[in-house]
């Protein structure tokens, strides 16, 4: 006989990461950031692997002040997580449980479902449009008594495309003043276009929004997990008790600050692989592949019943991509050399 688990537990699918790649091949299955940290970021890390024998700072006075500052923000607003995902998980505790209901777009970010089912509460799925994106419009029309949550994944992940300032702001004007809506943007150091939202700009005129961001994707940290989230100083302090205590090392903490201190020279990484989207996008479109508009570091092939095909094929070739069952596949933008591999089996197909 083992342990009695909660019923849920059988529902609750694991999530899956990103496969690795052989050696010699190309990992284009998890939005990694193509590049080895900074010197200035090591040698923080460096530094910060000596006081590995003490426990860290567990509000990160040092990183929320120095975020707060960034952004200029008051710091009561910034709350630092193990990571966006785990930020995620905090919101989610913080605002439903038994009986409510928390919407998401979908397919999206994988953790959502996980997230809602693990605290209790119940998942609402909005298909994405003909055009792989959030309908925003679908989202506020499901809302109900028991919402307590909305999340708009922008960009959203799998698929790159964008919610757009009027979107958000006509959903923010479509439901109740009491749900929170989570702009979750892990990738909007990425966005280059003029009409997506930003979440910082809607905070001060809309205090039931809340914005997510990390320092896994443009900063390069995927493996210290580290990223924030910025909302009304009640919210904050709510996500502040859902957290889990000492949740961000020492390591992760002082080389987000060294990253911060070093996001010029970081965003000409982050201007770089933009570059090589649209490259990688426009051959594509050019070979025939109807794609959408990609904004995250990340292309979206809408394979269909062809996917596992087609993974199967770049696999073959040293190229691991992430494969989502009978609907697409999302591919990493990386360096040139791995691109150039993807873009080459891929116009051939």
């Amino acid at each position: 006989m083992t342990a009695r688990q909660r019923p849920v537990m059988a529902h609750i699918p694991t999530y899956k990461a990103g496969q690795r790649a052989d050696p010699g091949g190309h990992k284009l299955s998890s939005n990694e950031n193509p590049y080895e940290p900074l010197p200035s970021v090591l040698e923080a890390v460096a530094a910060a692997a000596g006081q590995m024998n003490r426990y860290p700072d567990p509000h990160s006075t040092d990183l929320v002040n120095a975020l707060a500052e960034r952004f200029d923000r008051d710091p009561a607003e910034v709350v630092v997580g193990c990571g966006s995902v785990a930020i995620c998980e905090q919101v989610v505790s913080a605002v439903a449980g038994h009986g409510d209901e928390v919407i998401f777009p979908w397919p999206s970010f994988e953790a959502y479902p996980i997230i809602t089912a693990v605290a209790g509460a119940t998942a609402v799925r909005i298909p994405l449009d003909a055009h792989h994106r959030q309908d925003l419009r679908a989202a506020a029309a499901a809302v109900t008594e028991a919402t307590r949550c909305i999340f708009v994944c922008t960009p959203n992940n799998p698929t790159g495309t964008v919610a757009t300032t009027a979107e958000v702001e006509r959903l923010l004007a479509d439901v109740p003043n009491d749900v929170l809506v989570v702009i979750d943007e892990a990738y909007a150091e990425f966005v280059d276009d003029p009409a997506a939202v930003d979440g910082l700009d809607l905070l001060d005129r809309y205090p039931n929004v809340a914005v997510l961001r990390t320092f896994s994707k443009a900063y390069g940290l995927a493996g210290l997990r580290v990223g924030y989230a910025i909302a009304g100083p009640e919210m904050a302090a709510a996500l502040r008790k859902t957290s889990i205590p000492f949740g961000v090392s020492v390591i992760a903490h002082d080389a987000a600050i060294a990253s911060l201190a070093a996001e010029s020279e970081l965003l000409e990484r982050v201007a770089f692989l933009r570059t090589e989207r649209r490259r990688v996008h426009d051959t594509l479109r050019a070979a025939g592949w109807d794609i959408p508009d990609s904004q995250g570091n990340f292309v979206w092939l809408p394979t269909g019943e062809d996917t596992a095909g087609i993974a199967s094929v770049l696999a073959e070739a040293g190229i691991v991509v992430r494969a989502f069952p009978g609907l697409g596949i999302r591919a990493t933008v990386a360096n040139e050399e791995a691109n150039d591999a993807l873009v080459r089996i891929l116009t051939n197909l």
